[in-house]
């Protein structure tokens, strides 16, 4: 059910007998693979044997395996014989969605950028050439580069793109969500532990520089870290090593840093939220993505990408736009980006019924098309129009610092991502 958006066909198998069988009818992009099956079995020999089978395959599929918290290094070891990523056990929805999403992104692009809540790097505007030919010449490098942009501009997709591009193309790309790490547990998180550094450590784990080693390590959400979280990430990078908790030793790293935010440049450079040293480490080179407003020529060429995706996806007609809906969608200033435009796409493909898609399809009938802001009509006592102009009120009082707004409006991060991912914001 947590993967329907994601994919077209989802197939389960309960145990490993039938693999085989259903490997004949048609070979899965992706394989979510448990490392054990039989009760009482813990040393993960089952699934790796598994994973043996499936890399073998004359087109192997992406292998994400899932293991208990306890076994991160069977997790790492995993990835060593050709998994791609790992998901510990209980997993987190939004984290196992952005696993996916990431390992559909490396093999369909196209595809993956219907469930994964990034944007592809497509449009011809004079911003998006001039954006590709910066990733072009910075990628051969091991320069850090500091991505700033909007909600929903595709950041992830950015830095995952100089990934691609580098000599590190062949390594691991991981992506962190700096802001949801608690600071509790950020040393754990980031350089890993060792056995019996603290209560639940039960086997020693490795961190996400370990596991990115001669890959990239993406950054996500920096300018919601804590200050004392940032002091520590700036040793790390100072000295080019970390100390797993509990180790008597430090580990030498190698991993190029890619960040990003949606604070913009003045906010960042303020020491009260962002510590001046560590964003000097982090952005010797700067990429700004532009806002879907600042390219409205690729507005419509975007919206006509992604009806006929959706209208593949949901077995519905391909309808065309009428006169108005392209004035409208053209002049909407799209505050939630290509992420919001997604969204409205593929509502207009779901419930769109004439013949022709309308602005009132894509959900814009509520908005002023010359602002993109909130307006209330005649039926203002929607439940979800008072919804959204709240969720925007505190996104702007915050700074579009997700964390901040969240504690405004007294709800979980993941709660408000989804309430924004709903309204286009």
């Amino acid at each position: 059910m947590l993967l329907r958006k994601q994919a077209a066909r989802i197939s389960t198998l309960g145990q490993p007998q039938g693999l085989g069988a259903k490997l004949a009818l048609g070979l899965p992009d992706v394989v979510l693979l448990d490392l054990n099956f039989t009760p009482g079995r813990a040393d993960g020999a089952e699934g790796l044997a598994l994973l043996a089978e499936l890399r073998a395959l004359p087109t192997p599929p992406t292998v994400i395996v899932m293991t208990a918290y306890a076994d991160i290094p069977l997790a790492v070891k995993a990835l060593q014989q050709g998994a791609a990523d790992f998901v510990t056990k209980p997993w987190d929805n939004d984290k196992l969605v952005a696993t996916v999403a990431s390992a559909l992104a490396g093999r369909h692009p196209q595809q993956a950028a219907v469930g994964s809540g990034t944007s592809q790097l497509l449009g011809d505007s004079s911003a998006m050439r001039n954006l590709r030919a910066m990733i072009a010449s910075i990628a051969p490098t091991e320069a850090s580069v500091l991505i700033l942009g909007e909600n929903g501009v595709g950041k992830e997709l950015v830095a995952r793109a100089i990934h691609d591009a580098s000599r590190r193309a062949r390594g691991t790309f991981l992506a962190v969500d700096m802001g949801a790490l608690p600071e509790s547990t950020f040393e754990s998180e980031l350089f890993g532990h060792r056995r019996g550094a603290f209560t639940d450590a039960r086997s020693d784990r490795a961190g996400r520089f370990q596991t990115a080693r001669g890959g990239t390590l993406f950054l996500d959400e920096i300018g919601n870290m804590p200050l004392g979280a940032q002091a520590k990430l700036l040793t790390a990078l100072e000295r080019r090593e970390v100390t797993p908790v509990g180790a008597d030793h430090p580990e030498p790293v190698d991993v190029r840093i890619v960040s990003a935010t949606n604070l913009d440049e003045a906010r960042l450079h303020d020491p009260q939220v962002f510590r001046t040293d560590l964003l000097f480490r982090l952005n010797t080179i700067v990429v700004p993505v532009p806002p879907l407003r600042a390219r409205r020529e690729d507005i419509v060429p975007l919206i006509q990408r992604y009806l006929s995706v959706y209208a593949r996806h949901y077995d519905k007609p391909l309808r065309p736009l009428d006169d108005a809906a392209i004035v409208a969608l053209e002049a909407h200033s799209w505050p939630g980006n290509v992420r919001a435009l997604r969204h409205a796409c593929e509502r207009a493909v779901i419930l769109g019924q004439g013949p022709t898609l309308t602005a009132a399809d894509f959900g814009l009938g509520n908005l002023r098309p010359s602002a993109g802001q909130p307006m209330v009509n005649n039926d203002a006592l929607k439940l979800d129009v008072r919804e959204r102009e709240t969720i925007a009120v505190a996104l702007s009082r915050s700074d579009g610092n997700i964390s901040s707004a969240a504690k405004l409006l007294g709800l979980s991060r993941t709660a408000l991502y989804r309430r924004m991912e709903k309204h286009g914001l």
